[in-house]
């Protein structure tokens, strides 16, 4: 174990004078050459390191941020030391933000483009600005047409999160569905079940009336129609079709 190998004081003082000088994070492997320690010696040395500033009311603090060590402020002295260094309080991330870099840390190296297609809007401001405070920077290009650019988290975000590194992410199902929802099956309808609306308008065109046979001899005359019927030739007296009764209509001719 790492807290069983012996480390001399003097090499866990060296290792807080090189971080604290350094101000930023160092890598594990520069901090082996500078102070020439194995990696289990260096391992060692951070853990005394880490629980000596733990213990009391100390201000300073070792962080792990994926393989490379930092000494930064405690969370309770942060006020104190944004007015000694005239900070502006950092404004919160908006929601928006907090999307990018989900999908960003999980998905890494991602292009401005995949955000998108994950959110459905437009995130090329929102990346920008990310890039702008160092919580996002380019992680070189995508071989594909157009060359898009590729980003991924920093070692600030890491920081601003609390992790030592992107194994320390909570759990998160990564898929990402693509499926077209289905249409939904039609259910039958049961007309019967269906109340009438007073205000539907029928749609339904009525069938030709059947005829009804009339009988002529209940239809009243009426007084005002105008018969049509051509009438037949009179015939005579004698009933001769031919009109000669024998007696002679000329008057100069008598019979």
């Amino acid at each position: 174990m790492a807290n069983a190998i012996q480390i001399p004081t003097e090499i866990i003082a060296s290792l807080e004078a090189v971080l604290f000088a350094c101000g930023g994070p160092v890598e594990g492997e520069r901090l082996r050459e500078l102070l020439s320690l194995s990696a289990e010696e260096l391992t060692a040395a951070a853990d005394r390191l880490r629980e000596s500033l733990e213990t009391g009311e100390r201000g300073i603090q070792l962080i792990r941020v994926e393989t490379a060590y930092q000494l930064c402020t405690k969370p309770f002295v942060a006020e104190t030391v944004k007015k000694a260094l005239e900070l502006r309080k950092s404004p919160p991330l908006s929601k928006a933000s907090l999307e990018v870099l989900a999908i960003a840390a999980y998905h890494q190296p991602v292009t401005r483009s995949f955000i998108e297609m994950v959110r459905g809007v437009d995130s090329s401001s929102i990346v920008a600005s990310l890039c702008d405070k160092g919580l996002l920077a380019e992680r070189g290009v995508l071989e594909a047409p157009g060359r898009p650019t590729l980003f991924g988290t920093t070692d600030a975000f890491l920081r601003c999160f609390g992790l030592d590194s992107l194994q320390d992410l909570p759990t998160a199902d990564l898929s990402v569905s693509t499926d077209v929802p289905m249409e939904p099956a039609s259910a039958p309808v049961d007309a019967s079940a269906v109340p009438p609306d007073a205000n539907a308008v029928s749609t339904d065109v009525p069938d030709e009336p059947t005829d009804i046979p009339v009988d002529a001899s209940a239809i009243p005359p009426d007084a005002n129609a105008v018969s049509t019927d051509v009438p037949m030739e009179p015939t005579d007296a004698t009933g001769d079709p031919s009109g000669d009764s024998g007696t002679s209509s000329d008057p100069k001719n008598p019979a």
